[in-house]
């Protein structure tokens, strides 16, 4: 066989190898989309959700990624509807105000909300300011320190019960949390390190602790009510993973703070 001949056939092999993506029928589209266009539910500061490039203002973010693509796919259009925090995306799905989002997949939130399988991991750790005396973690839960947190979040419902002497205060979005950050109102900030890391970018000297005091598994979620789009939601979760499209949406918004595979 010719070298030329070989490239061809060998070209014709990949291209059948290729991910065609399922067509999504019209039970799928209807159940996705019910208004006839995708509502994708997003939040400002998380690399998960949504973040604006300083220079340019474009939006970027896994969540506006893969909705993006989500629409494109279902050929309808995409309509971006913007909230303080994830719990109220949350809301507004569970609402039947927003059709699409990604969050902390967790046993309270899927009471609200159906989940596809996680679609990336992430630490959860702390945000300390410059000249913190709190150097580690096992430091972190000390009486006087101030915990700070995003209102209506997992690490709200989370670390009260892990902590016996520092204080949990909720701030009510990530914008306020980096102002009382700022002011010395809080000691650390909680969430996961993707939002930590955006945080500490934008005050100078902060600096996110080594190590994490859990993980959150995120998940596409949908509202209730929809389970003849699951299957399809799987599917294109699987697709988008396997495309690469989840690792360059991370990669483009800056995602830091994802879980090694091989880690527990």
């Amino acid at each position: 066989m010719s070298l030329r001949l070989f490239a061809a056939t060998f070209g014709l092999l990949l291209a059948a190898c290729a991910i065609t993506p399922t067509p999504p029928s019209a039970e799928v589209r209807q159940g996705l989309a019910p208004t006839g266009k995708l509502r994708v539910g997003v939040y400002l500061g998380s690399p998960t959700s949504m973040v604006k490039d300083g220079a340019t203002g474009e939006t970027k973010g896994v969540t506006v990624d893969l909705g993006k693509e989500l629409a494109r796919r279902l050929g309808v259009p995409y309509e971006q509807v913007e909230y303080r925090r994830i719990a109220e995306v949350l809301a507004g799905i569970k609402s039947g105000q927003v059709d699409f989002t990604i969050s902390n997949a967790t046993p309270a939130r899927a009471k609200d909300v159906d989940f596809t399988p996680p679609i990336l991991s992430l630490e959860l750790g702390y945000l300390v300011p410059p000249g913190s005396l709190v150097t580690k973690l096992s430091e972190v839960d000390q009486p006087g320190v101030r915990i700070g947190v995003t209102q209506g979040s997992t690490s709200q419902s989370t670390l009260p019960r892990e902590m016996k002497n520092a204080t949990v205060v909720p701030a009510p979005t990530l914008k306020e949390a980096v102002e009382m950050f700022s002011q010395r109102k809080l000691d650390v900030f909680a969430t996961n390190k993707a939002v930590l890391f955006e945080m500490a970018d934008s005050l100078p000297g902060s600096r996110v602790l080594d190590g994490r005091w859990g993980v959150e598994h995120l998940a596409i979620a949908i509202p209730k009510c929809r389970e003849q789009a699951m299957p399809y939601m799987r599917e294109f979760l699987d697709d988008t993973k396997a495309e690469g499209l989840v690792a360059r949406a991370a990669e483009r918004a800056g995602l830091r703070g994802t879980v090694k595979a091989d880690s527990p």
